[in-house]
């Protein structure tokens, strides 16, 4: 495993992005996307200076609107990464918002990061049929009287005169120099992400420059031999969820890897093709997109893949199945927003089946011991790329830094011979009889049983025995007694199986591939009287 130097990764993304080009030559093809876009270093610097001065000039008379974040509603085109890296090489934050999430949602959300201007683009709110959306947000008010203000790429760009384009030439030459008269801070918040939402109002999680290169730099590290610069990823994970972000788009850029966006991880058709067409070598997604790409694929799609970095939920062994047909290997991490995001990550020589592998280096973990639960502990992560802190919506723009730098992950994990394996959520477990459930044990019951479907278990109160389990399916004929059955001849308690079922279309995900809970279990809510 190559060495991790925390203080070497003290700088911001783009005094990174300038050092990757020393390293890999300015022209090194880094960055491509499906509209044809193909971008060297050079020209990734000399985009970002030129759209960057202009973005980083909004508000810019105003002291509070200076200080908020510029917010990017852009799905993963080149365009996005060079908005994202202009506004860092001039000091301003950038807000991600998640465009799938909803008007209630993205209004709590703006509202929270204090976010005065929100950039996107014409040709993608037309395609995406965003302009209801649009049309709301623009009547968003951040504070009382002042709303928020669309600002489209395409009006911006638009304004680029010659002038502009001949500074953003010269100050191309001098990058670094520009860069340190505007920078902020290493410890300055460079990315505003934002939860999902499911469990209560979102809230922000400030990251720090200082917190995504370290964790580009940690994954580089404990991926050596793995990972390198001759590898090609594939990204269709969105940049507002962290694992798109970080793992999928900025941790290969500043390590010399060409990286080829995909706007929708939901295409499972065009992305094997893809693929293809690019030689990837590495792909990132979620299991729910992994099954799917698999299913669609021709035979030689994944030829040239040589491994497949899945997070955000749990592989399932129907999955492993699938892909077990190509030379890919499948290498399951974990992770959190609030830790930029990847934690730990499974590697071809240092891998456990159902663990999530081991820790990055520089992560330091502690368990909090949970009532009820004898094996493993509440997971508390430490190191460089733990967030600034929490925005909470009660509190607009204030950073609330976690407890002596210690994040609480909600996880329940265990953890033998520094593999961790996640036993789930401390609020996905049910308090049933006395004895403490783990949902997502549940589900993995279930789903072995009935591999190629889907399958969801939410808690519901019961005036009896404390809590009741309910499986949500898109399993046609699925039937508690098959479930018991199967539980007892497995050796579980019947205390684990369900006591009813509720057959949908679909299982509610959200944009990022994670299972919506929230959604899953307003479904059963609504319609338990007839369960």
């Amino acid at each position: 495993m190559a060495v991790f130097d925390a203080s070497a990764c003290r700088r911001t993304i783009f005094d990174a992005l300038l050092d990757a080009r020393s390293r890999h030559g300015g022209s090194t093809v880094i960055l491509a996307d499906p509209d044809g876009t193909k971008l060297t270093y050079d020209r990734l610097i000399l985009g970002s200076l030129v759209l960057g001065r202009k973005l980083a000039s909004l508000g810019a008379g105003e002291a509070a609107a200076k200080a908020s974040p510029i917010a990017l509603m852009l799905p993963n085109v080149a365009g996005l990464v060079v908005t994202l890296l202009g506004l860092n090489a001039f000091g301003r934050p950038t807000a991600m918002l998640n465009y799938t999430a909803g008007y209630r949602n993205i209004a709590s959300a703006i509202r929270t990061g204090q976010i005065r201007h929100v950039v996107t683009s014409r040709r993608f709110v037309d395609k995406a049929n965003l302009q209801s959306l649009i049309d709301d947000l623009a009547l968003t008010e951040v504070s009382p009287g002042r709303k928020v203000e669309m600002v489209y790429l395409e009006d911006v760009r638009a304004s680029l005169g010659w002038a502009d384009k001949l500074r953003g030439a010269l100050e191309a030459k001098l990058a670094r120099t520009v860069h340190h008269r505007h920078r902020a801070g290493p410890d300055k918040m460079a990315v505003l992400l934002f939860t999902s939402g499911t469990e209560g109002t979102p809230k922000g999680v400030a990251l720090t420059n200082a917190n995504i290169v370290s964790n580009a730099c940690q994954i580089f590290a404990h991926a050596d031999g793995v990972l390198s610069s001759t590898d090609h990823v594939l990204n269709p994970l969105p940049m507002f969820h962290s694992f798109g972000l970080t793992a999928g788009t900025l941790m290969p850029i500043l390590n010399g890897m060409q990286v080829t966006l995909y706007p929708s991880p939901l295409h499972y058709r065009e992305i094997p093709a893809l693929v293809r067409n690019v030689k990837a070598t590495l792909l990132f997604a979620t299991d729910t997109f992994l099954a799917g790409y698999a299913k669609a694929a021709s035979p030689g799609d994944f030829d040239s893949l040589s491994f497949v970095i899945a997070g955000a939920e749990r592989v399932k062994d129907s999955t492993r199945a699938l892909w077990s047909k190509t030379s890919a290997q499948i290498l399951e991490g974990y992770g959190a927003t609030e830790c930029s995001p990847v934690i730990a990550v499974n590697l071809p020589r240092a891998s456990r089946t159902g663990s999530v592998g081991r820790a990055l280096p520089g992560i330091e973990l502690a368990l909090s011991r949970v009532e009820g639960i004898a094996d493993g502990g509440r997971l508390l992560v430490k190191g460089p790329n733990v967030m600034a802190g929490y925005i909470h919506a009660t509190a607009p723009g204030v950073i609330v830094p976690p407890d002596a730098g210690w994040h609480d992950t909600g996880d329940i994990v265990t953890i033998e011979d520094g593999f961790i394996t996640i036993r789930g959520r401390a609020k996905r477990f049910a308090k049933i009889a006395g004895e403490m459930v783990s949902l997502a044990a549940v589900e993995t019951l279930a789903s072995t049983l009935w591999p190629e479907s889907n399958h969801v278990v939410v808690a519901l109160p019961d005036p009896r025995k404390g809590e009741q389990l309910i499986l949500v399916t898109d399993r046609a004929d699925a039937g508690r007694g098959d479930l018991l059955a199967y539980a007892q001849n497995q050796g579980f308690p019947e205390l684990w199986v369900p006591r009813a079922m509720m057959v949908v279309g679909s299982i509610p995900v959200l944009g990022s591939g994670k299972t919506d809970y929230g959604a899953t279990l307003e479904m059963v809510r609504q319609t338990r009287p007839m369960l």
